[in-house]
């Protein structure tokens, strides 16, 4: 006897559900689209890191401030960026606005909508600002003016009786409030000082930290009257370094040639004297009415005297297009103790 299958048996049976294993290439191509954005995020995201950081250490290197050269300056493209940075939160900003503006041109819409069809007139309410500005200033309204009219009308004017704004009233009672204490701690119990004062401390103050720091930092003590040149190479290469950190080319160029603000410096003409003394002086006080300034109160005195030698290490040197000689021609001194002659030496060439 054949036994037959019971149908329910087979409609019992569990139907087998494919379930995604993400190994399709849809699945795949999603997986990597992911994975590469993120892999770009990451490395914009390091090179900008990298880059600030990079830009801010040369930045601290460089000596030129960003006004001097802004497009090769390496803070530029950070400065550019924080531009645009600001520049798009500006205009997000903007865009705000104007959507909550709509925002309110859709709520007055409905308002007065709903105001028409329950039969009522529409009163806009006062945004928080003219609230406010009511409030401060005390203002009547339009309606109770009436309460405040003095009766006098010319010409279709009225005469109002308002009043001073609260704001204003306090800030004038302030303002003499201040001033009756200003009197008296100022002139009549003097326990603050008056401005004259105050500057006569800070100069009494300055003067003690000068004073200090000239005890810490003991100068060199050089006698101006009795300088003379000394060609020592270490003095002359500081006289340069200072010539140059203090722009002194602007006038005389850095090789001395002299342009059209400052004489030439490599000639035997001086307009003020061509001795130690003289440049010495010169640079210390200064020329003020030919634009030169008193470097002394600037420079240490042993600045100024190797500035005196290297501008007069450069006689002679003969520098290209430098400019025409000015002042008196000066001749250097003979030596004090000049080295005698060889006589026998002069007599056999005889």
């Amino acid at each position: 006897m054949t036994m037959l299958q019971n149908p329910r048996i087979e409609e019992d049976k569990p139907i087998a559900k494919t379930v995604c294993e993400k190994q399709c290439d849809k699945c795949k191509n999603n997986e990597a689209k992911k994975d590469s954005l993120l892999k770009k995020f990451a490395a914009v995201t390091v090179f900008l890191l990298l880059g600030i950081s990079s830009y801010a250490q040369e930045a601290s290197i460089s000596s030129k401030s960003f006004s001097d050269d802004p497009f090769n300056h390496p803070l530029l493209p950070l400065y550019a960026l924080s531009i645009a940075i600001g520049i798009v939160v500006l205009l997000v900003l903007v865009v705000a606005l104007y959507m909550v503006k709509i925002l309110n041109v859709f709520v007055t819409q409905a308002e007065k909508e709903r105001a028409l069809k329950l039969g009522i007139v529409y009163k806009k309410e006062p945004s928080w600002w003219a609230t406010l500005t009511d409030k401060l200033n005390a203002s009547v309204p339009l309606e109770n003016e009436k309460t405040i009219d003095l009766g006098h009308n010319y010409d279709g004017i009225r005469e109002l009786d308002n009043h001073l704004p609260p704001w204003w009233k306090w800030l004038f009672i302030g303002t003499v409030i201040w001033g009756v204490i200003y009197l008296v701690m100022f002139h009549v119990v003097g326990t603050l000082p008056l401005s004259e004062e105050e500057y006569n401390n800070e100069l009494i103050a300055s003067e003690k930290a000068i004073q200090k720091l000239r005890a810490s930092q003991p100068q060199e003590q050089i006698d101006e009257n009795t300088i003379e040149f000394t060609n020592d190479v270490t003095l002359i290469a500081n006289g340069k370094a200072v010539f140059m950190s203090n722009n002194c080319g602007t006038c005389h160029r850095n090789d001395g040639g002299g342009n059209s603000i400052g004489p030439n410096l490599t000639d035997n003409y001086w307009i003020h004297g061509g001795s130690a003394k003289n440049i010495f002086s010169t640079i210390k006080m200064g020329v003020v009415e030919k634009g030169m300034p008193a470097w002394g109160k600037l420079m240490s005195p042993k600045d100024v005297r190797d500035v005196t030698f290297f501008v007069m290490s450069l006689k002679g040197s003969n520098p290209i297009d430098s400019k025409a000689p000015q002042g008196e021609l000066f001749e250097s001194a003979p030596p004090s103790n000049p080295v005698p002659s060889d006589t026998t030496k002069t007599q056999a060439l005889l």
